[in-house]
């Protein structure tokens, strides 16, 4: 007799075994690795850091290692 991983011998007592779950692979929206929605987000993220730097600069009149050395 077997029900939901578990067994029952002829002598009454039971045996647990682990459920193994369903494999499946998982096809859609695939995000990591060299992709294109990668590429994007590296790209806009590295201009948005870009753009922060010289406003650093324009705010600060120093650069990045002159604003760190003054603090």
């Amino acid at each position: 007799m077997s029900s939901n991983g578990s067994l029952i011998d002829n002598q009454g007592k039971m045996n647990n075994f682990a459920v193994e779950p369903k494999v499946y692979v998982d096809e859609q929206g695939d995000r990591t690795g060299f992709t294109t929605y990668a590429e994007l987000l590296n790209g806009r993220l590295a201009m948005i850091g870009f753009l922060s730097l010289i406003i650093l600069e324009a705010m600060t009149g120093h650069g990045v290692i002159g604003v760190l050395k003054n603090l």
